[in-house]
């Protein structure tokens, strides 16, 4: 617990009230934690010291949160973003996610809930990288030590929940994964299932991964779940 509490954390917020409590919430629990309320401020506040997580709002002055998670994956891959916002339909849940989020929490909410979430994503992203740095399926290569996907020797580009997905389907090497199974390795356990979430991801991948070849890869074991093998 202690080295997770290590990690310092920077809040996109601009309910100065909201912004206050989490702050003091997160202190409270031993975190380094600040707060910025408008979108292009907060990279300037990233360029004066390193963060290991962020806490963004979709809806602030300037570069709104959907942008600012963008611009953070274009150069940093690895650490957990969480969005904190009152929009909660499906579809803004997947834009999140496209553009880079690793979980979604719908205002209003409980202080102890994010909380827990912090945790869980701190959590898995301390998990060392395994030893095997390629894995090949057919003309599938996933450079795991990059993140990086290519087929038939071009790249692919994948968010990284896409990413997570995906190398999740290739370690399993053909055994087929439910979507509880996919729920809790990709999203957590608190991840609300019903939404149809995964299949929508499973989609995402089909069409970057298996649209322009004759071979498929990704494959669905109706009442089953999906996995991941050359015909």
């Amino acid at each position: 617990m202690e080295a997770l509490n290590m990690t310092k954390i920077l809040l996109l917020e601009d309910d100065t009230i909201l912004s206050q409590e989490i702050l003091t919430f997160l202190k409270s629990k031993n975190f380094e934690c600040d707060a910025v309320y408008n979108g292009d401020i907060f990279f300037r506040q990233i360029h004066k010291k390193p963060y290991g997580l962020y806490l963004l709002d979709i809806n602030v002055p300037g570069m709104h949160g959907l942008e600012v998670c963008q611009k953070i994956r274009d150069t940093d891959r690895v650490s957990p973003i969480l969005m904190l916002t009152a929009y909660g339909e499906l579809q803004d849940k997947l834009d999140a996610f496209r553009n880079g989020a690793d979980d979604y929490l719908v205002k209003p909410f409980h202080i102890e809930e994010l909380y827990i979430r912090i945790l869980a994503l701190l959590r898995r992203s301390s998990i060392p990288q395994e030893s095997e740095q390629t894995i090949r399926i057919l003309d599938l290569e996933i450079n795991v030590s990059e993140m990086k996907v290519t087929r038939n020797h071009q790249p692919i580009e994948l968010t990284p929940k896409e990413y997570q997905l995906l190398l999740l389907l290739a370690k399993a090497k053909g055994r087929t994964l439910s979507k509880q199974t996919i729920a809790e390795q990709i999203w957590d356990i608190h991840f609300d299932t019903n939404l149809n979430t995964i299949e929508v991801y499973i989609n995402f991948l089909r069409k970057k991964v298996d649209k322009e070849h004759a071979q498929k890869l990704i494959h669905t074991r109706p009442g089953y779940g999906y996995y991941l093998q050359a015909d």
